[in-house]
């Protein structure tokens, strides 16, 4: 349960650091970082699998690069959701979740 709420932080910390690396990317504050960490966790549960099965064809045409577009999105629809986190266009919302991905891919590893 702790190590549930430790990535939790981690990751809101990740989105309040993505606007210093990604132009046109709006986080108010940590709290919006929070909501929107939780938000993104549930929206990658839980509408992504679906997302990634309708596009199957598309993703093995791509040999799975069209994952990144499907992150990007994802982003982009937390943000249409989340009050205070804002994304300008599609671009930046793929920009920030392939930084998120990276980083966030990064620290889980550190935490194992």
């Amino acid at each position: 349960m702790i190590n549930t709420v430790i990535r939790w932080i981690i990751n809101a910390v990740l989105l309040m650091l993505i606007p210093y690396v990604v132009p046109g990317v709006e986080m108010k504050n940590f709290g919006t970082a929070m909501v929107a960490a939780l938000v993104l966790a549930f929206v990658n549960a839980l509408i992504k699998p679906i997302l990634v099965l309708l596009t199957l064809p598309i993703n093995l045409l791509t040999l799975g690069l069209f994952i990144l577009v499907i992150n990007g999105l994802m982003f982009w629809l937390v943000s249409a959701v989340v009050k205070g986190f804002q994304i300008s266009g599609f671009w930046p919302a793929f920009f920030a979740a392939l930084v998120f991905s990276i980083f966030s891919i990064g620290l889980n590893y550190l935490m194992d």
